[in-house]
C-alpha cells in the first residue's frame, strides 16, 4: 500500500556497475524489493547491471533472486512473486570491463534500446556498487560516451 504522500519515481533505467558484488545483492535489490512493497517503484523501468563475469541475464536474476529470497527467510517471509515478477523482467545483465570503451559503447546501445522501448524519458541513474579505484574510471568513460549527456531526462551518478 502506497503512502499518500509519495508517489513512484519517474519511469528510468538503474544501471548497476559491479552487479555481481555484495553491495547489490544485499542492498540495491533489497531496497528495490521494499520499493516494490511501497508501490514507489516506477512502473517504466530497466535494472542493468554491469560487471566482468560471464553471466547471462537469467543467471543474473537467478542469483539475486536467491540471496533475496536467504534475506527475507530471516524474517520469517518469503518472496512474494508478485512484487518479485517486475523487477526480475526488467533486468538484463551486460558484460563489459568497467576499464575498457566497447563496454561503455555495449551498454549505451542497451539503454538507446530499452529508452525506446519502454519510455523511459532518457532517466538513467548510474550506481557505482565498485571498489573506490573505478569511481573516476567509471565516470570518464561514461562521460567520454555520452552516457552522462542530460538531453531532456536526468542521468545521476550515484557512489556508494
Amino acid at each position: 500500500m502506497r503512502p499518500a504522500h509519495k508517489q513512484p519515481a519517474p519511469p528510468c533505467a538503474i544501471v548497476i556497475f559491479g552487479a555481481n558484488g555484495d553491495l547489490t545483492k544485499r542492498l540495491i535489490v533489497p531496497a528495490l524489493y521494499n520499493l516494490a512493497r511501497s508501490g514507489l517503484l516506477p512502473e517504466r523501468f530497466a535494472l542493468i547491471g554491469v560487471d566482468h563475469n560471464k553471466k547471462t541475464t537469467d543467471d543474473w536474476r537467478t542469483a539475486l533472486r536467491d540471496f533475496l529470497a536467504q534475506i527475507l527467510k530471516r524474517s520469517n517471509e518469503t518472496i512474494d512473486e508478485a512484487l518479485w515478477q517486475p523487477i526480475a523482467q526488467a533486468m538484463r545483465f551486460v558484460q563489459g570491463d568497467f576499464e575498457k570503451e566497447e563496454s561503455y559503447e555495449l551498454l549505451g546501445r542497451n539503454l538507446a534500446e530499452l529508452d525506446a522501448n519502454l519510455k523511459l524519458s532518457g532517466n538513467v541513474l548510474f550506481y557505482m556498487a565498485v571498489a573506490d579505484r573505478f569511481f573516476g574510471t567509471i565516470a570518464g568513460k561514461l562521460g567520454k560516451a555520452g552516457l552522462l549527456s542530460q538531453d531532456g531526462g536526468f542521468r545521476s551518478l550515484i557512489v556508494e
